[in-house]
């Protein structure tokens, strides 16, 4: 790392400066970053943590990777931002690069992860009414249960998680939720009206949840009976998070439209998309969707750098052979205060004995011991370390988790 950056204020004063002036939506840990490189962190006061949450999966190539910080600084010295009033030299490589690293034919440019679902929703919509036929206002959108995809309005509507809804109706309609890998309640849930099946791949928030083998085929032949779209949220498990370049290639299965974003922007800036088919995509007309940020310069500047990193395959490789040693070393933990796990790649979803505290209360320990990690519900963390992590930092990472939790 770069010479420390020191601030006239310490962790403690800094973290009692935001109580007043933001508003309470995050409720993070008590460590206040300053600098970091790679997979590691540094706060105000000098002291190193090793990164074993990435951002969710938004720092998937580490923090400042040089080839990512370089495309940004080339891009800041010539042009940030036109809005799509015009055309802008970097925004058709990117689309083509991407489109062929997903294997898709279309891409639509946008900034967060909720606004590429939202695309996604109105995209589908779009698709029902124009080409499937289905009468205004009447499309519906199949989701599963403890679903994460974003806290807009319309997300939350078909959210299970009352955190994210009790406060903020009236909801949008045109959702059904059903249980999540269950084949069964799906196809009992899609019919005339149906634009489209909304899934995780891979459940992040709920607890890095993977569905049984098969359900993933299952839902592409269910969508395409039906004559709906399968749409594929892959903003967390995407962009080699998994071991493949989308998580849904573990079961070959090429969705009509994917939902992309974290890691697309690097960890410098947002970055999402929405790719998927021409004759999906294609439903869209001048006026009818938009972003004054969506793909702008410096954003397709790194989104570029981003696909050339992947299109190598080291980072899926990386995930996949890292990801060895992450379940080898979860599974040595079960019966020593880890009573079950979920993990593909270089992402886990680990259960502590709830004797043993909440997930918060592990996170903190872990805090205090060096390893950044985060808690989704109950006594369950989430593991999801940037893909440049070795294989000596995640032993350690490891080998402390058995510490807190052996102590």
């Amino acid at each position: 790392m770069t010479a420390p950056v020191r601030t006239a204020r310490g962790s403690e004063e800094l973290i009692r400066a935001e109580e007043p002036v933001l508003a309470h939506n995050y409720h993070p840990l008590p460590v206040v970053v300053a600098r970091a490189e790679g997979a590691w962190v540094e706060d105000v006061e000098g002291r190193r943590y090793l990164d074993m949450l990435a951002g969710y999966s938004a720092l998937n190539f580490g923090h400042r990777h040089p080839a990512l910080v370089e495309a940004a600084h080339r891009q800041l010295d010539r042009l940030t931002l036109t809005s799509r009033a015009f055309h802008n030299d970097r925004l058709a490589g990117f689309a083509e690069r991407l489109a062929a690293l997903t294997g898709t034919d279309m891409v639509l440019p946008m900034n967060t992860g909720a606004e590429a679902v939202e695309s996604g929703i109105k995209v589908a919509r779009k698709w029902a009414y124009d080409v499937k036929g289905v009468p205004a206002d009447r499309a519906t959108i199949v989701v599963a249960a403890d679903n994460f995809h974003g806290r807009t309005t319309t997300i939350v509507s078909f959210s299970t998680d009352e955190t994210a809804r009790s406060g903020f109706g009236p909801f949008t309609p045109g959702f059904r939720i059903v249980p999540y890998n269950d084949l069964a309640a799906l196809e009992a849930a899609v019919d005339e009206t149906t634009a489209a099946v909304l899934i995780e791949p891979i459940q992040g928030e709920a607890g890095v949840l993977i569905p049984d083998d098969g359900y993933l085929a299952g839902v592409r032949e269910l969508t395409r009976r039906k004559g709906c779209l399968f749409v594929a949220d892959e903003i967390q498990s995407g962009l080699g998070r998994t071991g493949h370049t989308l998580a849904v290639e573990h079961e070959s299965v090429v969705p009509d439209v994917v939902l992309l974003g974290k890691a697309l922007g690097g960890g410098i800036v947002p970055v999402s998309a929405v790719v998927g088919r021409r004759d999906v995509l294609g439903v869209l007309h001048p006026g009818e969707h938009g972003s004054t940020f969506g793909g702008n310069p410096l954003a397709a500047a790194v989104g570029t750098a981003v696909v050339e990193l992947l299109e190598t395959g080291a980072f899926q490789r990386r995930a996949a052979e890292l990801g060895a040693v992450l379940r080898e070393g979860l599974a040595a933990l079960v019966g020593r205060g880890v009573v079950g796990f979920r993990a593909r790649g270089l992402w886990a979803g680990v259960d502590v004995d709830p004797a043993l505290g909440s997930g918060r209360e592990i996170s903190e320990r872990l805090m205090r011991e060096g390893i950044l990690v985060k808690d989704t519900h109950g006594s369950t963390i989430r593991l999801a370390p940037p893909l440049t992590v070795t294989a000596e930092e995640l032993t350690g990472a490891l080998g402390t988790l058995e510490k807190v939790l052996t102590s």
